[in-house]
Order: C-alpha cells, then structure tokens, then sequence
C-alpha cells in the first residue's frame, strides 16, 4: 500500500493506494464517513472494504476528502465531496487504463456520495452502499439506478435507522437487467461494533457472487 498525494479540485487530495496484480486488474474507490463526525479514511470500516477489494486482486484506493487529514479544502456539504470522488476516480483510471471491472463502496455519508457518483459514471459496475443515512439524505435520486449493489445496515442503527433506508428504497427505480440487493446484519449498530467481520463476509459474498456472473457473462461474449 502506497501513500499518495493527489493533486484535487481544492487542493491536494491525501490518499492510499494498492496497485493490483494485472494491468488489467479492477478497480475499486472506497469512501469514508461523514467529516464532521470525525470521519476519516482510517475509519475501520472503510479500512475493511479497502482489504476486501484488496483481497480479490482490485487496485483499490480511499482518500480523505477535502479538509481532513492531510487533504486541503473546507467541507462542503455533499457537493465539494462528490467533486473529490469524481476526481480520485479519474485519477485512478489513468493509473490502470483498462480496468476490467470498477466498483465505488461507500460507508455512512461515504455510502451516499458513492450513490451519488453512481449516477454520473457509467462506467461502474457496482457498488457497495453501507449504512446509508437515508433519515438525513434523499435516495430518490436512483431514478434509475445504472448498476446493480448491495445495500447493507445493521439493524439496531440508530444514526441511520433501517426503516429510513427501505421507506427510501421504495422512491427508488433501477434500469432493465439492475437488482439493489437489500441486507442487514443483525445486532449491528451503525459502527459495526463487534460485527465487523460479520459485514465484511456479507459484503465480500455479494461481490464474489458479482463478479463470477460478470466473468460467467463476459465470457459468454467472446
């Protein structure tokens, strides 16, 4: 893993980064909670998503958003955010040009800004949505949704209750052949704390099976 320092729309962009085994190799971006609520990119369970894609042979990277860390810039509140994912993520496909496959996962506030950059890169396949605050954020911007992913909380989350996120869902539409999986960890609280690993099996069974049909697909094709 590599420490980085990206050169963003605000200023300098602190970031970590692991280069895959293949020129080929997918890539992953992975987003962390909420600034204001002391999130960074050393949160454990953006660090746990960044093994998980490490793991299955993506070049993989996370990055503080713009005032934390050592990254420059002020909050702002969504929209300064998205323009710091948008530009990491360009930033890693210049790195692997051809990516075989790319996936933004998100946690918190994170989740919301990978839902966010969903809609405006057609190029990601997939995603991981953890704990979305959909009490504080809107969903229905997923109308349609481009890509199939997983939706997942713990079912004790009192920052961003369940019921918030499938009374959300429902607002939501996705494109022809597109599935949003929804799951929940039971006895998780927001943080995961004590089940961590149980989300990480979760997540990591939801990209496994993703991406051997996408194999099984691509395959077909030749």
């Amino acid at each position: 893993m590599a420490e980085i320092i990206i050169p963003g729309p605000a200023g300098r962009i602190e970031a970590r980064y692991t280069e895959g085994p293949e020129e080929s190799s997918p890539i992953a971006l992975i987003l962390h909670p909420h600034p204001r609520a002391g999130g960074t990119m050393q949160d454990p369970v953006t660090i746990s998503l960044y093994n998980l894609f490490e793991s299955r042979g993506f070049s993989v990277m996370r990055f503080n958003f713009r005032g934390v860390g050592r990254s420059q810039g002020q909050f702002e509140s969504g929209s300064g955010e998205l323009s710091d994912a948008a530009y990491v993520l360009d930033y890693m496909e210049s790195l692997t040009e051809t990516p075989r496959y790319c996936w933004v996962a998100g946690y918190s506030f994170g989740a919301w800004i990978c839902l966010q950059l969903l809609m405006r890169r057609p190029e990601i396949d997939g995603f991981l949505a953890i704990s979305p605050p959909a009490n504080h954020y809107d969903l229905s911007f997923l109308a349609p949704c481009p890509a199939s992913g997983l939706i997942l909380s713990g079912d004790q989350d009192k920052v961003a209750p369940p019921a918030d996120i499938e009374r959300s869902l429902t607002k939501v539409r996705v494109q022809k052949g597109e599935v949003i999986t929804r799951d929940s960890i039971p006895g998780a609280n927001h943080f995961y704390q004590g089940k961590l690993d149980e989300m990480t099996e979760r997540c990591a069974q939801y990209l496994d099976e993703s991406l051997q049909k996408a194999e099984r697909e691509r395959l077909g094709d030749i």
